[in-house]
């Protein structure tokens, strides 16, 4: 599994943050039971970087607290059979691991919801990792049943790893 981590703003999140999105990851891939090595691109960022982001790529002019853009479309959540076995297309050509996608985390974000919902900022990455991989993994939440099955999966995910809120 390779989890590459670019961290580009100035506001810093005290905890450590490396091992709690690789923990995440990789109970992520686990409990989705995903059948390969896996490779996935985190960006933490700050509220006007991914503001940008949001609105470039959603057409929504706000920021956000997780993006998600996935590198696989598969045809239902978890349908790894969907996945092309063809090096260099669904798979990294030099790793052989599937690249699963980029997920962005306003790390802005992280600190206000965790106050907001009144959990700890570890609780919150964590969640929105979770959230995110779910997301590179097929699954949504525009319908309810939907919404009821990912919330379900995030539980899952968390509860795995004791983190609670």
């Amino acid at each position: 599994m390779t989890v590459i981590i670019d961290y580009e703003t100035d506001i810093k999140l005290d905890l450590p943050y490396e091992e709690l999105i690789n923990k995440v990851v990789a109970q992520s891939v686990e409990t989705e039971n995903c059948p390969y090595e896996v490779c996935v691109n985190v960006l933490l960022t700050d509220n006007e970087s991914i503001h940008q982001l949001n609105r470039d790529f959603r057409g929504v002019d706000s920021p956000t607290d997780v993006l998600s853009f996935p590198s696989l479309y598969l045809e239902s959540p978890n349908d790894f059979d969907a996945v092309d076995e063809d090096p260099g297309l669904d798979f990294d050509p030099d790793t052989g691991e599937l690249v699963v996608g980029d997920i962005a985390i306003s790390v802005e974000k992280v600190m206000s919801q965790a106050q907001e919902y009144g959990h700890s900022e570890e609780r919150e990455l964590a969640f929105l990792v979770a959230h995110s991989m779910l997301h590179l993994f097929g699954f949504d939440h525009i319908e309810e049943q939907d919404r009821l099955l990912m919330e379900a999966e995030q539980k899952k995910i968390l509860d795995t790893l004791c983190i609670y809120r």
